[in-house]
């Protein structure tokens, strides 16, 4: 069975837990009082990721990682052995469309990742209202894949594109990987 961690990063109230809940199948404190997440909180499920190319589960591990800027420290130790990134923000708080570039150069353009393990998720509040409508990132971020979740709306569509950007960080992995050993036979 394949192993992955990943990261989810972005800035305070933009629903990492929520959205770590639902894909993990995690019922943790239901209601609606908002807590913040303290550092780290890891949680383990298997999935089953689309496109990859053994077909079998996959052993996740989600780390929800705070949004506050006090955890800077802890950084470089979540980091450490990531498979991939997924920045969750509120696209209808316009100061996390700016800070998202943030969390994008200290995750994801410092660490080498490539584009396919990385995931945007504009992660719509209930009540909110989703467009897909073309959202003012700089381009850098604008190359990344994007999807917007609404739990209450369409909540398999965020497990199926979770599912499919899974499959693509497998891929990058195992590619890696052969590169490695043909490296090492060569």
């Amino acid at each position: 069975m394949s192993n992955a961690k990943i990261l989810f990063i972005g800035p305070n109230e933009s629903g990492k837990t929520i959205l770590a809940n639902y894909l993990s199948d995690t019922i943790e404190n239901v209601g609606s009082e908002y807590r913040p997440t303290q550092g780290v909180r890891i949680v383990e499920f298997e999935s089953l990721p689309q496109g990859s190319g053994d077909n079998s589960p996959c052993e996740v591990e989600l780390w929800d990682c705070s949004g506050d800027f006090k955890f800077e420290s802890c950084w470089p130790a979540l980091i450490k052995d990531s498979s991939g990134v997924v920045i969750v923000f509120n696209p209808d708080v316009p100061s996390h469309l700016k800070e998202i570039e943030t969390w994008h150069s200290m995750f994801i353009s410092s660490q080498g990742f490539h584009d396919n393990q990385c995931l945007l998720i504009a992660h719509h509040k209930p009540g909110s209202v989703v467009e897909d409508r073309r959202l003012p990132l700089a381009s850098h971020l604008g190359r990344l894949p994007i999807i917007h979740s609404n739990l209450e709306e369409e909540p398999e569509d965020v497990r199926r594109a979770f599912c499919k950007y899974l499959g693509n960080v497998l891929n990058t992995m195992s590619e890696s990987r052969e590169r490695e050993e043909m490296s090492i036979i060569t």
